[in-house]
């Protein structure tokens, strides 16, 4: 959390005395101002970070359940892809539902169409190459049994893209643009 502005408070009660003495359009008020807009722009881009980050830690965490059920052994190639399936068409019941409760003539709501946009993401991005852990080694399916939720850990965890056709190509983690 940012502490700019509770910083540069303190500084200036420790030199003018209480806050409250300050007018407007003081240096000091122009420099609480700035410390203020700084911390909320860092928790704003805080904020979008780890909305962005949301979907690799669920991924993790999925995959990290599948090596857990295994006892922290690798997974075969047919496993893995079996698993891959799975995390793509997750959101198919949800979206069966949702599209069962619309009655008949409306247009699609809001949450139909984002789970249409998250489906279809994950389906293009098996074609072309899924972002997973190594999960056919021993070291890598410890490392991601051993990991806590932290997005740091997941740096030291080796990645790789699974296509659809059985393509496996070393990657790096953080993802870097889109597959």
């Amino acid at each position: 959390m940012p502490k700019s502005f509770e910083r540069t408070r303190k500084a200036i009660a420790k030199k003018k005395g209480p806050i409250e003495s300050l007018h407007q359009y003081s240096r000091d008020s122009k420099r609480l101002h700035r410390a203020q807009v700084r911390d909320e722009k860092l928790e704003k881009i805080a904020a979008s970070r780890k909305k962005t980050d949301r979907p690799y830690l669920e991924r993790a965490t999925f995959f990290q359940e599948a090596v857990k059920q295994n006892e922290g052994q690798p997974l075969s190639m047919d496993v893995i892809h079996e698993l891959i399936k799975t995390f793509v068409h997750q959101y198919d019941e949800e979206l069966n539902e949702v599209k069962k409760a619309r009655r008949p003539g409306r247009p699609a709501s809001a949450k139909e169409d984002l789970l249409k946009v998250k489906v279809d993401k994950l389906q293009k991005e098996y074609q072309n190459g899924f972002l997973t852990p190594v999960l056919d080694t021993e070291d890598n399916a410890g490392l991601l049994s051993r990991w806590e939720g932290s997005w740091s850990y997941l740096t030291t965890v080796k990645w790789v893209r699974i296509s659809s056709a059985g393509q496996v190509q070393p990657s790096s983690f953080p993802p870097r643009g889109e597959h």
